[in-house]
């Protein structure tokens, strides 16, 4: 496939239909790329280009609840593993039994949580404004402007109500939740209007929440764990509901990890500055996770796919 177009997939897997664009050679190291909320995989689409330009088979899924995807009921469908065994599936269907993983706000938990519990698939993990779930209550502790950011948490637990306000004037309040703590421009005409039909898709409100109500059931062990495999964190400062300190704060848990600061960078830095985002990340995953055919991995065995 040219690495410079995109096709898109339905993909069977833990028992779910995923809608994923999958783009690069094939053949060739797989990264696989995890949105956060509200986005879907189309926010990944300058760092795909890059990363398939360069050599790497990237796949890009909306995750369960999100967009195009399966969005299971009941709030333990969203569980952290469940959301973590999603990607592992989907890297077997694609044929890779390791691969590398970029994840953004929850996405970025989700690949958290991968580095913790599955070392042995994992070749290294770069992760956007996303906090290591397990330093974050502590620090937060530590911090209390951090807790003031994250009341925000609390609400969406909340059932029915929070469905109804996102919901309410064709979606207005996720989409000021996208351009009010962002620069201005960030988020154009055309991209909010594909996410806020992602958001009509039935169910979609409800399954993006499930995975802040889910947060109460207990994380599986090997997330405190002391993770070996490499780790980069970049962080934009400017980020209204996280705070900068959370980047050094999971690299605790480290063994091989740095972070990189964007201080004029927001919670989206992946738009905002997709060109530094994709150098540093291109330039973490050549050293860790190679795109050259002396870098990849035996393929792993393929389950039903479409």
């Amino acid at each position: 496939m040219d690495a410079d177009v995109a096709s898109v997939r339905r993909i069977s897997a833990n028992g779910l239909s995923f809608h994923v664009r999958v783009q690069g050679p094939e053949g060739a190291p797989l990264v696989v790329l995890l949105h956060g909320f509200p986005e879907t995989g189309d926010a990944w689409t300058a760092l795909a280009g890059a990363l398939a330009a360069e050599g790497w088979r990237v796949a890009a899924p909306d995750q369960r609840g999100y967009g195009r995807s399966d969005k299971p009921e009941g709030v333990r469908a969203y569980a952290l593993d469940v959301l973590a065994d999603d990607v592992l599936h989907l890297c077997s269907v694609l044929g890779h039994a390791r691969f590398a993983v970029v994840g953004h706000d929850w996405g970025g938990v989700v690949a958290w949580h991968l580095a913790a519990r599955d070392a042995g698939r994992v070749r290294a993990a770069c992760i956007l404004n996303a906090p290591h779930p397990g330093s974050l209550p502590g620090f937060a502790l530590m911090h209390p402007m951090q807790l003031l950011r994250s009341t925000y948490v609390g609400f969406f637990q909340v059932p029915g109500m929070p469905e109804w306000l996102l919901g309410a004037r064709d979606h207005a309040l996720l989409q000021r939740l996208l351009t009010g703590s962002s620069r201005a421009g960030t988020f154009d005409p055309a991209r909010l209007a594909a996410y806020r039909q992602a958001w009509r898709e039935d169910g979609a409100l409800t399954g993006m929440l499930n995975w802040y109500r889910a947060l109460p059931w207990p994380w599986s062990r090997p997330l405190m764990s002391t993770i070996d495999v490499p780790v980069q964190v970049i962080w934009g400062d400017r980020d209204v509901a996280l705070d900068p300190g959370l980047a050094e704060a999971g690299l605790r848990f480290c063994r091989q990890g740095a972070s990189v600061h964007l201080p004029q960078a927001s919670h989206w830095l992946h738009h905002e500055e997709p060109e530094r985002v994709a150098a540093r990340t291109i330039d973490f995953l050549r050293r860790v996770a190679p795109p050259h055919a002396d870098g990849a991995d035996p393929p792993a065995t393929r389950e039903t796919g479409a």
